[in-house]
């Protein structure tokens, strides 16, 4: 029995948890409901009480999180039921629709310019807007 663990939630205390777990060996999958990892950390410039960069911190957290061979990370999902079944857990995961090819997508940004729609801007705190298909942080 292979050992496996579950980590709901993608900011930087989740990346620090699955990357514990997953440098002893357990494969982990980091649920995050989001359309990306990161948290809310991204929306801030500096951090207390040193004021070092807030991305300069976060961003090799993704980057390790990202490459680690034993972390599975999903985006847009979100936990819906858990059963303790047989002395262990099963785990129902729902995950959103992208309505993107990942394995096309080169990040370049044009069907965000293209994109005619606009929504809320989360990152802003809803008081500006954003196109149907964006990138959650810059």
């Amino acid at each position: 029995m292979s050992r496996s663990a579950i980590v709901i939630g993608g900011g930087i205390a989740g990346m620090q948890t699955a990357l514990n777990l997953a440098n002893q060996g357990v494969h982990v999958s980091l649920i995050e409901k989001s359309a990306s990892i990161g948290g809310n950390m991204p929306r801030l410039d500096k951090t207390f009480p040193t004021l070092d960069c807030a991305m300069c911190i976060l961003s090799p957290f993704m980057v390790d999180s990202a490459r680690h061979p034993n972390i599975d990370i999903i985006t847009l999902a979100e936990v819906t039921k858990v059963e303790n079944v047989n002395g262990g857990y099963k785990v129902n995961v729902v995950q959103q629709p992208r309505y993107i090819d990942l394995t096309k997508c080169t990040g370049c940004g044009v069907c965000e310019s293209k994109c005619p729609k606009k929504l809320p801007s989360e990152f802003n705190g809803g008081l500006g807007t954003r196109k149907a298909i964006y990138f959650q942080f810059p």
